[in-house]
């Protein structure tokens, strides 16, 4: 049976990084390790790390892309939680045949290596939820 290992970010969705990173990096004290572009996701992501987890601030890269029209209907806040799993083909499977709404049926894969897929929000009381398994 699948399991979730561990919380492995949260991702808060922001229209730029400058106020964000004052917040997190220069009130907190938190430290930034890097900020990437992913182009696959349309995205920059600034990752903060917190123990074994991190946070991330993710900014749209284009204004026509999914973060980008959430950021728009929604506005910056908390955009997801990303959980750890052993086995994402067999979680999507159980997951499905007990009826919650998946954005993603199938894994998609990262340019890492690292397989992902997305809960939608109205399976999750309003969250939405990142799984990820790590490569073998």
């Amino acid at each position: 049976m699948p399991k979730i290992t561990r919380i492995d970010h949260i991702a808060i969705l922001v229209d730029d990084l400058d106020a964000p990173l004052s917040f997190w990096r220069d009130a907190l004290g938190m430290e930034v390790t890097q900020v990437k572009d992913i182009p696959a996701e349309a995205a920059q992501i600034a990752f903060i790390p917190s123990g074994g987890s991190e946070i991330e601030l993710v900014r749209p890269t284009t204004s026509d892309s999914g973060l980008a029209k959430y950021l728009e209907k929604r506005g910056p806040g908390m955009h997801h939680i990303c959980l750890e799993v052993d086995d994402l083909s067999g979680m999507l499977a159980q997951l499905k045949s007990k009826g919650i709404q998946l954005i993603n049926e199938t894994p998609k894969l990262s340019a890492d290596g690292k397989k992902y897929a997305f809960i939608h929000p109205k399976s999750a009381n309003g969250v939405m939820v990142e799984l990820y398994e790590l490569p073998k």
